[in-house]
């Protein structure tokens, strides 16, 4: 496959490096860098309004920024002599031709970028689209099936990079399912994918790095197992108040979640002795992992999101 004869694993596909786009006296995007390798799923998290709308839509030369770069492979999107070929992508699947059938989209899309007709019924193929539903009118499909359809023209150029925007708003429990498995199979075949969404569970489970996002600027990035690993230790108990007190008479510093438990950074064996020497008994003494990326997330987002793009109705 081209992708994985091109790009090594590791590389740095996407590069973001001081992005801002000011709209009127408001930041929607604020000093935002980061990056995505090859052979990588990187989860791009945030609230709705926090901003990823407008950074993706920079990337892909929809929205100019009002500084800093955006590049695909070393280049702006602009710059890309055939975009389809190297970048897939799906921002929003509804802005699709609605008097279109999907056959007829995909079509189009193979055509735009020269490919064969053949290429269309592999896509349909792949997305799990039936030949019946292919030939319907796009406004008559479920937001499940236009998402599905979206996949299937970001794919059809068998591109080295995937910026997906909520792809997997609209499907059921087996269509995140299929979808998760096929971004892990697109990404360890040497793909790149920045996948978005506002649900952290759903970016937790395929990710393989995280960047988080809120009011425009980036608030925590690095890989998952990094950001696991720094949500510290989490701990249940009918006494959170006193067992803070005890934390912070040893020096260690802790806080006490909206549902009454308490999180540190010491680890689990230092607070069950503290926890012990207090007198205090702990209902439930274990490694923050999710639940504790899930309390940090939102704490890095707690303030309202106010991001222009989410405004005007798409997520961001």
């Amino acid at each position: 496959m081209r992708r994985v004869a091109l790009h090594g694993e590791d590389q740095d596909m996407i590069s973001i490096e001081n992005l801002s786009k000011t709209y009127g006296g408001f930041e929607a995007v604020d000093d935002v860098t980061f990056t995505a390798r090859a052979g990588r799923v990187t989860g791009f998290l945030g609230p709705n309004g926090a901003g990823k709308s407008t950074t993706m839509r920079i990337m892909v030369g929809l929205t100019p920024p009002t500084s800093g770069t955006a590049l695909i492979d070393g280049r702006p999107f602009a710059e890309l002599p055939n975009p389809g070929l190297d970048v897939g992508v799906l921002l929003d699947a509804s802005a699709q031709h609605a008097g279109r059938t999907g056959r007829e989209i995909l079509a189009l899309a193979a055509r735009t970028i020269g490919l064969p007709r053949i290429r269309v019924e592999e896509m349909l193929h792949r997305v799990s689209l039936s030949d019946s539903e292919a030939e319907r009118r796009v406004k008559n499909y479920s937001l499940g099936m236009r998402q599905r359809l979206g996949i299937a023209a970001a794919l059809i150029g068998d591109p080295a990079v995937l910026i997906l925007d909520e792809p997997a708003n609209g499907l059921d429990p087996a269509g995140i399912r299929w979808m998760r498995d096929l971004l892990r199979e697109y990404a360890d075949q040497g793909g790149t994918v920045l996948l978005s969404s506002h649900l952290l569970h759903e970016i937790e489970v395929v990710a393989d790095d995280l960047v988080v996002i809120g009011n425009g600027r980036i608030v925590a990035s690095g890989t998952k197992e990094d950001l696991l690993a720094a949500a510290g230790t989490f701990i249940r108990t009918r006494d959170a108040a006193g067992l803070a007190r005890a934390l912070s008479a040893a020096g260690i510093s802790s806080s006490v979640t909206s549902e009454g438990a308490v999180r540190t950074d010491a680890d689990p064996e230092q607070v069950g002795l503290i926890a012990l020497e207090a007198r205090i008994a702990l209902t439930e003494l274990r490694a923050a992992d999710g639940a504790g990326l899930e309390e940090m997330f939102l704490e890095l987002t707690a303030e309202p999101q106010r991001d222009p793009i989410s405004s005007e109705g798409a997520a961001a």
